[in-house]
């Protein structure tokens, strides 16, 4: 076989190897928001009380969080594909076991053990994509793909689940990642090519308990005070100081261990810290906007779950347009140029969405605003995953990839448990005020936004040239 031959079916086995890639990443995605639309019959079903409702999402991204540095340490020395292969297999059957589930304590076990495995699968993904695409113009097309498909997966989720809910009923919203794991197996054992893993190096389990019980703590504390009289009890504080002790001793560890789950020298780059936190700030407004809308489209609106999901779409197919033309963009802007204005323009939209909540018909402007943030943030996700993984060592690329997620599953654990809280409180406060406790949600979700964008103008320097 001639040498472009070859060149041809090795670029061609490549981008097989992002679509199983892609796949995979999807799911781990998708599965934060597919049960969103369920939450309503799911209550009703297993008993869920409306301030515990949010631990169906956050058990999930609690486990995912805490978990994600030892993930992409463990991705980095057993070997990228493997740990990639094996995760899917975990994570279908652990969406059975939910999917069975009699009981809020069964489901909540299995949201969490789906997030275990979705802590190894994610960074061995994002890492995959990195080592996959080494040339720097099919590595900016195959970033644009993948943050396409990561960025569009929570409203592909609940368009997903509003239909298999009105259909097959919700525990469908869990079935449903078997057969996309199986096809994401079947693609890509034959086409993602084996990555070096690392010699020798010793696992910081002390680490990774500090940084889940941490995590589970600081969302905890949030959870707990969504209840009507929430902040007027002690546990709140309690949590809070419990988080602040446990993520303090885990930042200590990680200073004096030899093998550290979280290097110093990954975030201490100014590009790189920059995209951790407003990756963070972004996905707490973004998780909780989708908690919440779709249950007051289907509570207060009478809206089915499938409508229900056709009323998200927009935002999913203006964010997938979005990151396709990233790429265009940054060969006239530079990547922080595309990020301050993709976050801007989310920003405001997300400021008219808590505007329009409160109209008489709210329909068309929560089409307008959400596709419009939509969009922002599709020019938000390119650049921002490839600041994550440029000018990373080998060593590093899965715990680099690993702390982005981590930033994006804690963050957006945070911002349900917060926003969830805020509404509760609002509306058990005066009755039948959803539609002002949305109002002062979505308020206070525009600032979550507004701070990202903030960090975007402030901390994230001019780009380099690798990131173009």
């Amino acid at each position: 076989m001639s040498s472009p031959a070859r060149a041809d079916t090795a670029s061609t086995t490549r981008w097989i190897a992002l679509g199983a890639i892609t796949t995979a990443a999807l799911m781990v995605v998708l599965d934060a928001s597919v049960i969103n639309i369920a939450v309503p019959r799911m209550q009703q079903e297993l008993g869920l009380s409306d301030a515990a409702r949010s631990w169906a999402i956050t058990a999930y991204a609690v486990a995912f969080g805490g978990l994600l540095l030892l993930g992409g340490r463990i991705a980095d020395y057993a070997g990228r594909k493997r740990v990639l292969l094996i995760s899917l297999t975990g994570f279908a059957v652990a969406s059975l076991i939910g999917g069975l589930a009699t009981g809020p304590g069964t489901l909540i076990a299995a949201r969490a053990l789906q997030g275990v495995f979705a802590a190894a699968l994610a960074p061995a993904a994002l890492s995959l994509v990195a080592v996959t695409f080494t040339e720097p113009r099919e590595r900016v097309r195959a970033f644009a793909i993948f943050a396409a498909t990561q960025g569009s997966g929570g409203a592909i989720g609940l368009l997903l689940g509003g239909a298999l809910t009105e259909a097959f009923g919700w525990r469908w919203s869990l079935f449903i990642n078997i057969p996309i794991a199986l096809v994401a197996l079947a693609i890509g054992l034959p086409s993602i090519t084996r990555s070096d893993s690392l010699v020798g190096g010793r696992h910081d389990v002390a680490g990774a308990v500090l940084a889940t019980l941490g995590s589970a703590a600081l969302v905890g504390a949030f959870s707990v005070a969504s209840e009507p009289d929430g902040w007027t009890s002690s546990t709140p504080y309690a949590l809070f100081l419990a988080a602040a002790v446990l993520i303090g001793a885990f930042v200590w560890r990680q200073r004096r261990t030899a093998d550290p789950l979280l290097p110093g020298r990954v975030v201490a780059d100014r590009t790189r810290g920059g995209a951790y936190l407003m990756a963070g700030f972004l996905a707490a407004g973004m998780f909780g906007m989708f908690l919440l809308l779709p249950y007051y489209l289907q509570e207060d609106l009478a809206y089915t779950p499938l409508a229900t999901g056709v009323v998200i779409v927009p935002f999913s197919v203006a964010l997938v347009a979005a990151s396709l033309v990233v790429p265009r963009l940054l060969q006239r802007f530079s990547s922080r140029t595309v990020l301050i204005g993709g976050i801007a323009v989310a920003t405001v939209a997300m400021a008219g969405l808590a505007v329009v909540i409160t109209l008489p018909d709210a329909l068309v402007g929560i089409l307008v605003t959400t596709t419009v943030m939509g969009a922002g943030i599709g020019f938000v996700f390119t650049p921002l995953n490839s600041s994550v993984v440029a000018d990373v060592p080998s060593d590093d690329v899965g715990v680099a990839s690993a702390m982005f997620s981590v930033t994006q599953q804690i963050g957006g654990a945070v911002g349900v448990a917060l926003l969830n809280g805020i509404y509760v409180v609002s509306a058990g406060a005066g009755g039948d005020v959803s539609s002002a406790a949305l109002r002062l949600t979505f308020s206070a979700a525009t600032v979550l936004y507004a701070l990202a964008a903030v960090i975007a103008i402030t901390v994230i320097p001019a780009p380099r040239k690798a990131v173009l």
